[in-house]
């Protein structure tokens, strides 16, 4: 068996960012490094610290479900967080990289759906936030990625290197950026074997501070509900509550949709951008992550 070195990093970085008195352990002097001690870990989790060492420095074994329970009750991890520790924990240390698979493709009838949305902006995320389909309101209100090459159609990729998705969220850009890196680390657990998500790791390692940051933090995160402000450039700022909601049957494709309420400032510069996409976002194709062509 070989060494285990993402169940390792996961377990030092949530360790590391537990705060002891918050679980009732009593801190007399400063520590010289952040977060619970080994020892104090194991003891919660009820596991002997030479086990709970032997996990964190990624040897070969393979903990039973009622262990990571009681690591994952223990560093009081969300449920995402402990979504990916059962994952991390159960995939090959060393993965073997696989050739791409065939492009994911967006159902006709979510199409469809997309074009029924009428004012709603709307957009499908596929596996390792790969941008797989848009309506003609998610272009305007975002980006045309239909227009993109085919490697740049994807989420993540854009808010991290593209200046307009920065201006865009303003100052709530470090949140919202933060949150699509931690999805991209959910979908690498459930895709160890990805090579097309261990090459977008690699060139945002590369050319992103914030992203080598965030992605050594180790954070986890599923998307549900949220709430954003953006700062269109036509028609200034918009406040959403966005859903997104995963299609049944198909846990690797997600439909993001961003509301506004009824009569708010919002809403009425929602319908000043349609009546501005009416007459300069084209109608498009809304072009798979992986080239097939799709009507949107």
């Amino acid at each position: 068996m070989e060494r285990n070195e993402g169940l390792g990093d996961f377990l030092r970085a949530r360790r590391a960012a537990t705060d002891p008195e918050r679980l009732g352990i009593r801190v007399e002097a400063p520590r010289r490094v952040p977060g619970l001690r080994r020892e104090e870990l194991a003891a919660l989790a009820g596991v002997s610290v030479d086990y709970y060492t032997r996990l964190e420095q990624g040897r070969p074994i393979t903990p039973s479900e009622s262990v990571l329970d009681a690591l994952a009750g223990a560093l009081c991890l969300d449920s995402a967080e402990r979504s990916y520790l059962h994952a991390v924990a159960r995939r090959p240390a060393s993965p073997r990289r696989r050739a791409p698979r065939t492009g994911q493709k967006v159902r006709p009838g979510v199409h469809a759906l997309l074009a029924r949305l009428g004012d709603t902006p709307a957009f499908v995320l596929g596996r390792r936030t790969d941008v797989l389909a848009t309506n003609r309101m998610a272009r305007a209100l975002l980006a045309d990625f239909d227009g993109m090459p085919a490697r740049e159609r994807n989420a993540v990729r854009w808010i991290m290197l593209d200046e307009t998705a920065r201006s865009l969220f303003g100052d709530s850009w470090e949140r919202v950026a933060a949150v699509f890196v931690g999805t991209l680390r959910m979908d690498a657990a459930r895709h160890p074997d990805d090579v097309r998500t261990a090459d977008l790791v690699g060139e945002l390692s590369m050319r992103s501070e914030p992203f080598r940051r965030w992605w050594a933090v180790q954070k986890v995160v599923q998307v549900g509900h949220d709430t954003k402000v953006l700062h269109h450039p036509i028609v200034g700022e918009l406040s959403f509550h966005t859903e997104a909601l995963t299609f049944p049957g198909d846990p690797d494709q997600t439909l993001f949709t961003f509301l506004v309420a009824p009569g708010s400032p919002s809403e009425e510069a929602l319908a000043v951008l349609s009546s501005w996409a009416a007459e300069h976002v084209r109608p498009g194709g809304s072009r798979g992550a992986f080239g097939e062509q799709h009507r949107a």
